[in-house]
């Protein structure tokens, strides 16, 4: 749970309720799987070989899902204006997608830095080192 409290927008009720509800994040093979098992990953409807993503599936833990998204929706703005690899990501997609969208899309990849950091020993690193 100390370790999940690192990443931001989890505090001690979302890091509990992960804790709780997933156990052992290694059940799920990636951070996507484990998105989807809260319900975070948008529908997809392919035809012609060219996907459409439609609105998120609202399947799986109903109340962790609104848990992350109100966490999202509270540290969205502090992220958006900081220099870093996701500061970058969510001022380009503020600029694009509603703010509703972005915060769902935020509240999914907290999900997938939740799941590699109960699958990892380690916690979460807001600044990744360049590799020269």
């Amino acid at each position: 749970m100390r370790r999940l409290s690192t990443v931001p927008g989890i505090r001690p009720i979302n890091a509990t309720a992960l804790v709780a509800a997933v156990g052992d994040a290694r059940a799920f093979g990636k951070g996507r799987d484990l998105a989807a098992w809260l319900g975070l990953v948008p529908r997809q409807v392919t035809t012609c070989g060219k996907p459409r993503l439609l609105g998120i599936r609202k399947r799986g833990n109903r109340y962790l899902r609104k848990n992350l998204v109100h966490g999202a929706r509270a540290v969205l703005p502090k992220l958006a204006e900081r220099d870093t690899p996701i500061g970058r990501w969510l001022h380009d997609l503020l600029a694009r997608q509603h703010k509703n969208i972005v915060v769902v899309a935020l509240a999914n990849k907290l999900a997938r830095i939740c799941w590699a950091v109960l699958s990892g020993n380690r916690g979460f690193a807001e600044e990744v080192p360049e590799i020269h």
